[in-house]
């Protein structure tokens, strides 16, 4: 009713000039348009004119001023030369043509007609008609315009004061339309200007700056555009005959599912060839292993039979000598002795040639890898992921700290004092620094802490919160490095006492050829260069413990064991090892622990305090 309409009239913010055909100002099909800088288009004379009014007094426009463009209240300066648009001379001939050819006769003035039924005329004869909302119900005519904002329909006569009136002029007029509610928002109740892609839907200047804010709203305008090509081919010849279409879809359905099939066949026959290569390279290193352990034997035989034959001459030459010839039986007996000594046989190296274990394996992590990859590739295709974590990821080495610069770690840095009650008999300290293993023992006093069986010794600090770094310089000889539980029974066994041989400890094996990482009794080889300076980092809060290659302030990754959900446990024993007994450690005090293995070892504590002085200073 006229309640709704005036509250809708109250709430209803102004709108957007009409299309791009229309003048603003006389509200008709532009005549001689001309384009100004804000980009809005005009009648030539309309324009004229209005910078010909005598502008307010806040310098809205007019003479002696730079007028502003009625629309968006740009200026146009006064000096402002305007020129026609051609394209757009060239274009309005055509849409006036257009509009005349389409536009409904208009009844006679004063023709007696019953209330409605010029209604019914017009929309039987045109069927969209819209008559307008002010004229008298027994003489309404047909409307020449639309106001967004009045929500109401006029014809030329009523629409005098839109064209007219200042207070009108930021109504948005419109072709006639016959339900204006729907050209409103109906949450901000203001006109439908915009079109929101990401949602498909149409939004208002309020819906615009709030909801829609990040989204690619365009003109309703060029949204059509938009769909009108997009739907140029909706009633091609091949597009309307359902079953064709169909019939067609489905052929390249199955003619891409016949081709995936044949790429994924190939695939696996690849994958079957690189299998059986590996197999007969496998079954090859056997062969090789068996023939050299088979050559080897032989010639360890044979030269056991020469020797025997050898030391029998040898015998049966001494069994002859006379028994006054002395000097001829001192010669023969001294011959016979340097004969049982020299050519001692040498140490067979079958292990070295052969080893079923380490093929057997081998075998084994490849069945593992495949079985997990195969799994993991499956649980992708449906939709189910790891965590986020692909197969590569999982099978890349554990080893893998962000940070590679020693001057991250020196702000963890950990001063480390060598507990001389803890240190064995062959173990000699200098000060609380350096150790060396010494062949001779050294009258240690009586002490609880003092390893007895193995050549090993502690610092004097504990560990049980936050992160830990210090740094061993190998001098020598061969050394481990590592943690031990501060319980750790110092009396224990060699074969158990040593760091890394049981659950209590862990460390990184120097042993003149290569690095080894030992825990609970089991290794993993490492195949890194040598480095003079081995960092140690180790995270409490994280449980864990990683060894650095250090030089010219560079970290090279050595190892880092830690606790791994991934599948790389099930097929690797030293990790698996890791994953179940590891954490363990970490429920006991942790000590800094050194082993020196051979008789010229020789390690000394890295000095770290200058360098985190210099590093502060840096900062």
């Amino acid at each position: 009713g006229d309640g709704d309409r005036a509250l809708r009239l109250a709430l209803a913010a102004p709108g957007l000039p009409d299309g791009p055909f229309g003048c603003p100002i006389c509200l008709d099909l532009l005549k001689d348009p001309v384009t100004v800088p804000c980009g809005h288009n005009f009648c030539q004379g309309c324009l004229g004119a209005l910078r010909q009014r005598p502008g307010p007094p806040d310098g809205g426009g007019g003479a002696g001023g730079a007028a502003r463009c009625p629309l968006c209240q740009e200026p146009v300066p006064a000096a402002l030369r305007l020129r026609k648009n051609r394209a757009l001379c060239e274009v309005l001939p055509l849409l006036a043509a257009a509009a005349a050819a389409s536009s409904p006769p208009s009844p006679a003035a004063g023709s007696p007609m019953a209330p409605g039924a010029e209604e019914e005329d017009a929309a039987g004869e045109e069927g969209t008609a819209v008559l307008c909302d002010v004229c008298p119900p027994g003489s309404r005519v047909a409307a020449a315009r639309s106001c967004l904002v009045c929500l109401a329909s006029f014809c030329g006569a009523h629409l005098e004061p839109h064209r007219r009136a200042p207070a009108f002029r930021a109504h948005r007029l419109v072709a006639p339309l016959r339900r204006l509610e729907e050209g409103l928002c109906p949450r901000h109740l203001q006109p439908l200007d915009g079109f929101c892609r990401a949602e498909q839907t149409c939004v208002c200047a309020r819906c615009r700056a709030h909801e829609h804010r990040a989204h690619d709203v365009v003109p309703l305008e060029r949204e059509r555009e938009h769909k009108e090509v997009r739907g140029l081919g909706w009633g091609s010849p091949r597009g309307d005959r359902p079953g064709r279409g169909c019939a067609g879809w489905g052929g390249m359905r199955r003619g891409a599912a016949t081709k995936e099939r044949e790429r994924v066949e190939k695939l696996f026959a690849e994958t079957s060839e690189v299998l059986a290569t590996f197999q007969k390279e496998v079954a090859g290193f056997i062969e090789d292993g068996e023939r050299s352990m088979l050559g080897e034997a032989e010639a360890d035989l044979r030269w056991k039979e020469e020797r025997r034959a050898k030391l029998a001459q040898c015998k049966q030459n001494l069994e002859n000598v006379p028994s006054t010839d002395t000097i001829y039986f001192l010669q023969e007996f001294q011959a016979l002795k340097v004969a049982m000594e020299e050519n001692l046989s040498p140490a067979l190296s079958f292990q070295n040639e052969l080893n079923f274990t380490k093929c057997t394996q081998a075998m084994g992590a490849v069945k593992d890898v495949l079985s997990a990859a195969c799994k993991n590739q499956w649980d992708h295709l449906q939709g189910k992921g790891i965590d986020g974590l692909s197969f590569q990821e999982m099978e890349e080495g554990l080893c893998s700290p962000s940070p590679s610069s020693r001057d991250y770690f020196l702000k963890f840095a950990f001063i480390i004092d060598l507990d001389s009650d803890t240190a064995d008999k062959f173990i000699q300290l200098f000060g609380t620094k350096g150790a060396k293993r010494v062949l001779c023992p050294i009258p240690y006093p009586e002490s609880p802490t003092r390893f007895i069986n193995c050549e090993q010794v502690l610092g004097v600090n504990l560990m049980n919160r936050g992160n830990y770094y210090w740094e061993v310089e190998l001098i020598d000889g061969w050394v481990s490095i590592g943690v031990i539980a501060e319980d750790f029974d110092p009396r224990e066994s060699y074969n158990r006492g040593r760091l890394g041989r049981n659950e209590k400890s862990c460390c990184l094996q120097w042993n003149g050829q290569n690095y080894v990482a030992w825990f609970g009794g089991f290794e993993s080889v490492i195949q890194q260069p040598f480095f003079h300076t081995i960092g140690v980092f180790l995270e409490y809060s994280e449980k864990a413990l990683t060894f650095y290659g250090v030089k010219d302030s560079k970290m090279t990754c050595l190892q880092q064991l830690k606790v791994s959900h991934f599948a790389k446990g099930q097929f690797d024993p030293f990790q698996n090892k890791i994953n179940h007994q590891f954490a363990s450690l970490f429920l006991c005090k942790l000590k800094p622990a050194f082993f020196l293995e051979s008789v010229d070892a020789h390690l000394q504590i890295g000095p770290l305090k200058k360098d985190c002085v210099s590093v502060l200073k840096r900062r």
